[in-house]
């Protein structure tokens, strides 16, 4: 028996709809420039508020790193390992003294690489003894040892420094302050020093470790106690020592110098001073963060304004699109490309410009250029949200505009 099947017709494809339509990408960068080239100044003046707001923070933030690279670099340069001890008061107010065997004591604590000593005297320093006995200058008069550079990590400009020859006779080595104040610039001529003229052999770098020195006039030990009756008695020592001992002999100079009265030393460390000075210029420059965050809300503002103005003068190209078939959906994200270029633009070239600014200061300062590349990265990101919240109301606005309100305007 023969069957055959029932053929059934094919069904008929589904209605897929109307299609939805997009802008695309590109489509949305042209029209988002077309409508800044329209109107070339307002758009270069809104941009150019974001782009100082972004400056000031890239310039902070470069010159902020910049120097902490030059610190970082001094500090490994200097080393962290200097210690410094001072005589301090005792008990009753009196000013105490150190024994004159400090540095002989502070060399056989284990781990001590080197120390040395200063000691002032009451002399004072003049360019020539015509010179005003008030003028001082605030210049003192110091007994050096003859390893104190290499203990202090410092140098000599020009000139030489004391060495035992010359350190028998009238002659001085003037810190890098004190030459200035003087009026010398080349070692062999004369200063008038306790009632005798010293010959100038060395003129000394500043020494960042020690800025006691820079305005202090050094002699040797062999002419003072000659000359001025110099007992011997130090007045600061400094100690250098390794590295991981430093926090141990720390605790340690002040009991060794004085085992009967450890509490009339004082005992410190100059590269603390050197980091405390830059935490200082750090919290200044929190201080310049928050200015130019108030320089990048103004021109968040001005974007703002901007784009309010261009949705009120462009009523009636907004209703032409809406009759042509745009959506509200292709107007908010034409009005908002908008907002998002003009941030855009300001905070490249502001990068560019606070770039350029932290390039130029480290420069002429002297410094290591450092700029965090994540410091780029956050500012662009920051005038892309800036941009966002600042053209999102307009945008809104623009894209509720009903198109016969528009037309008929």
């Amino acid at each position: 028996m023969i069957t055959t099947e029932t053929q059934r017709p094919p069904a008929p494809p589904r209605d897929p709809g109307p299609l939805r339509s997009a802008l695309r990408g590109r489509d949305v960068l042209s029209l988002a420039a077309t409508g800044l080239r329209a109107r070339p100044t307002r758009a270069i003046l809104s941009a150019l508020g974001i782009a100082i707001g972004i400056a000031a923070m890239i310039a902070v933030v470069g010159i902020s790193s910049s120097s902490q690279a030059r610190l970082n670099h001094e500090l490994n340069r200097l080393g962290t390992n200097l210690l410094t001890a001072t005589a301090g008061t005792s008990l009753t107010g009196e000013q105490s003294r150190l024994p004159v065997d400090t540095v002989d004591k502070l060399r056989l604590i284990d781990d001590v690489l080197d120390a040395s000593s200063t000691a002032l005297l009451t002399e004072s320093v003049y360019r020539s003894e015509l010179s005003d006995p008030a003028a001082t200058g605030g210049i003192s008069a110091m007994v050096a040892e003859q390893n104190l550079l290499d203990v202090v990590s410092g140098g000599v400009r020009s000139g030489a420094w004391l060495n035992p020859a010359t350190g028998s006779f009238p002659t001085v080595a003037l810190g890098d302050t004190a030459a200035k104040r003087l009026g010398i610039v080349t070692p062999g001529t004369q200063v008038w020093l306790g009632g005798s003229y010293f010959t100038v052999v060395g003129i000394l770098e500043p020494v960042a470790l020690a800025p006691e020195l820079d305005t202090a006039a050094l002699v040797g030990e062999a002419v003072a106690t000659s000359l001025f009756g110099f007992d011997g008695s130090p007045t600061t020592v400094y100690e250098r020592s390794d590295d991981a001992s430093v926090d141990r002999i720390r605790d340690l100079l002040a009991p060794t110098i004085s085992p009967q009265a450890p509490e009339e030393v004082k005992v410190s460390r100059p590269s603390d001073a050197l980091a405390a000075r830059h935490a200082a210029n750090q919290a200044f420059t929190g201080l310049l963060l928050g200015i130019g965050s108030i320089a990048l809300l103004v021109g968040g503002i001005g974007v703002a304004n901007t784009m309010i103005i261009s949705v009120i003068e462009r009523r009636r190209e907004i209703g032409l699109r809406r009759a042509l078939g745009a959506t509200r959906r292709h107007i908010l994200v034409q009005f908002l490309g908008e907002a998002l270029l003009l941030s855009a633009l300001g905070g490249i070239f502001g990068s560019a410009f606070g770039t350029g600014a932290t390039i130029i200061m480290a420069y002429f300062n002297g410094w290591p250029f450092a700029l965090p590349s994540i410091a780029i990265v956050v500012a662009i990101g920051a005038t892309l949200a800036v941009g966002t919240i600042a053209g999102l109301y307009p945008a809104l606005r623009a894209a509720r505009t009903p198109p016969t309100a528009a037309l008929s305007s």
